[in-house]
């Protein structure tokens, strides 16, 4: 006959299978918070590129908000407008909203090199865009498109509340982001 188990012998197993299942806890946890941090990465996103789009232009609704609705009846694309001032007919105002030192005097230079005048450059009031935007001043919406596509910017819109001389007479005006 086997002689009855010690106090020792009982708690043993009971340990291991607790260490077992905690390890096999933790493991569960942390491949349950990586699918919920994919889940919420997406929509966390979009949000905050609506909000850098409408905190740039409080006013405007941009193709670059709505993109990630897909209509039902795709309506036909509208052609491009045509610019119908040269590059070098424009004069453009360079602020920096990013922060770094430099950025808008080596963006005024790119500019320079595609061809435009800058009329001025400078920071701007804020230094948090998150991208850079395109203001075009009314009747330059064609330039305003070529120069944001010049410039691979995706947020373009007409100046709001800026006047003729705080564009240092410039047509358009570039705010630089992240």
């Amino acid at each position: 006959m086997d002689a009855p188990l010690t106090a020792d012998e009982l708690v043993r197993p009971w340990r291991r299978a607790t260490i077992a299942a905690s390890l096999v806890a933790a493991v569960e946890l942390v491949l349950l918070l990586g699918a919920g941090a994919l889940l919420v990465a997406r929509p966390l996103s979009h949000m905050l590129q609506r909000q850098a789009a409408s905190s740039a232009f409080p006013t405007v609704k941009h193709e670059a908000v709505r993109h990630h609705v897909a209509p039902v009846v795709k309506p036909k694309p509208k052609p491009a407008p045509v610019a119908h001032i040269a590059r070098g007919g424009l004069s453009i105002l360079v602020l920096n909203g990013n922060g770094r030192n430099g950025a808008a005097s080596a963006a005024a230079l790119r500019l320079r090199h595609l061809g435009y005048r800058i009329a001025a450059k400078g920071n701007a009031k804020r230094q948090d865009y998150a991208t850079t935007v395109v203001l075009y001043r009314p009747g330059y919406a064609a330039e305003g498109d070529r120069l944001a596509r010049d410039l691979g910017a995706k947020v373009v819109g007409p100046v709001d509340g800026i006047t003729r001389a705080a564009l240092h007479g410039g047509q358009l005006a570039v705010i630089l982001g992240a």
